[in-house]
């Protein structure tokens, strides 16, 4: 579970973060959405500890990323906007790599590496190298990294982006096993779709703060608004006015 309550975050003069508050449950996949220039991104940065807040409390399963942010760093996963793929690496290199850096043993590491490679439906790419993948295959590879050492909590910044179709139904099928497995996963998106047929919960931020949580169906209820997206324009339209 992942629990944060009234953070703030400022970059000089701009406020990134003005007070944000939710809670992200195990067994359950929590969309993070909002407006380009929310906080989203500053947000996930914090959370996993490569951002200082300024203010309030972070929980990554009963640890704060301030105090101890390596016991929190070996049970996260964070996919990001960069995948810093090494192109020089075929995949299982690439991953035989960064599971040795989380001390991963070779025999576990070896299995696990086939069990991420069937889950993302990537066995044609194992044993090539990385340069020329296209855009799919480079997040491809950059979620399995992110799932290799079976953290329990997952930070996952647009992870379907740039996916095919069938690309994004296997990252759904993952998706949904690492919920059935009881793990806490976070995923900015702007794919409403993605929402209604994926989340359990959602967040909502502007302007740097929280301004509803609740499953799809309870913000559509909050609105008055059967479709998720405009329920979502007009819970954002509603901070953005008061900013």
């Amino acid at each position: 579970m992942i629990e944060v309550h009234d953070v703030r975050k400022a970059f000089g003069a701009v406020q990134a973060l003005g007070g944000v508050s939710f809670t992200a449950r195990d067994g359950q996949i929590t969309a993070l959405l909002g407006p380009n220039g929310a906080g989203k991104t500053t947000l996930l940065r914090t959370l996993v500890g490569l951002l200082k807040r300024d203010h309030g409390s972070i929980l990554v399963g009963g640890v704060d990323p301030e105090q101890d942010p390596m016991a929190v760093r070996r049970n996260i996963g964070f996919l990001t906007d960069q995948f810093g793929l090494y192109e020089r690496l075929t995949t299982r290199e690439y991953l035989h790599y960064f599971g040795e850096l989380n001390d991963m043993q070779a025999p576990a590491l070896r299995t696990r590496i086939g069990e991420v490679a069937e889950l993302l439906g990537m066995e044609d790419i194992l044993d090539r190298r990385a340069k020329g993948f296209s855009q799919g295959q480079r997040i491809k590879v950059a979620l399995a990294r992110t799932l290799l050492h079976r953290p329990r909590h997952l930070l996952l910044d647009e992870p379907s982006r740039g996916l095919d179709v069938m690309s994004t139904r296997a990252l759904r099928t993952a998706l949904h096993a690492l919920r059935e497995d009881g793990s806490c996963v976070i995923m900015a998106t702007h794919v409403m779709q993605e929402v209604t047929h994926l989340c359990d919960d959602v967040i909502v931020i502007a302007n740097g703060h929280t301004v509803a949580q609740g499953s799809p169906d309870e913000l559509c209820r909050r609105t008055g608004i059967a479709n998720l997206e405009d329920a979502f324009v007009s819970l954002v339209g509603t901070e953005e006015g008061i900013a």
